[in-house]
């Protein structure tokens, strides 16, 4: 065997298991998810034939057995979708982006109530205007509908995060209100 055998090295060296499923995972040749599922089994056939040899290593490649479970149900689908990515390393890079520029406008530690509130707004507009810059025209939300409920949503979230406020503020009196509107819902009219 040599190390342009797709199988080398073997899996009874110890880590070559690790570097094996790396290449199959890699995917060079573009196989679609089928291919890729059953070179990937034949992988894990041969780990489980060859784990009482392993010694030392087998909480190793039994923590191997477990991860590869865990994401088993969705672990072969990017080779199904054009262009969509193995791994969301580049998602995750954008989310560190964003919190990190965050902390620097804010100068807060933890991510500030408006990110918290509007994130799901503020968040995909920021990304989008990395790529580039918008006229007030394409601003303009074209299906009014849709803008309304997502500005209600907003709302809503922005009105229950001031609920809140209010009972930090003060509870005693916060409380005596819901009190009397239990028992004006309670009652007979």
């Amino acid at each position: 065997m040599s190390e342009t055998d797709p199988l080398w090295p073997p899996v009874r060296t110890g880590f070559g298991f690790v570097h094996r499923a790396a290449r199959i995972l890699d995917n060079p040749k573009q196989h679609r998810s089928p291919a890729v599922r059953r070179r990937y089994r034949a992988l894990l056939r041969d780990l489980r034939r060859s784990v009482k040899q392993a010694g030392q290593l087998e909480t190793a490649i039994a923590h191997f057995f477990k991860v590869t479970a865990s994401y088993w149900p969705g672990l072969f689908h990017c080779y199904d979708v054009p262009d969509l990515p193995r791994t969301n390393n580049d998602l995750e890079q954008l989310f560190g982006s964003t919190r990190h520029h965050e902390r620097r406008c804010t100068g807060r530690k933890a991510a500030s109530p408006s990110l918290v509130l509007r994130g799901s707004v503020r968040i995909v507009a920021g990304l989008g205007t990395r790529r580039r810059r918008f006229q007030g025209r394409e601003l303009a939300p074209t299906n009014l509908e849709t803008w309304q409920t997502l500005r209600a949503g907003l709302e809503r979230r922005r009105q229950t995060r001031a609920l809140r406020q209010r009972f930090r503020r003060d509870p005693q009196a916060y409380l005596c209100q819901l009190e009397a509107l239990l028992l004006k819902s309670t009652l007979p009219p």
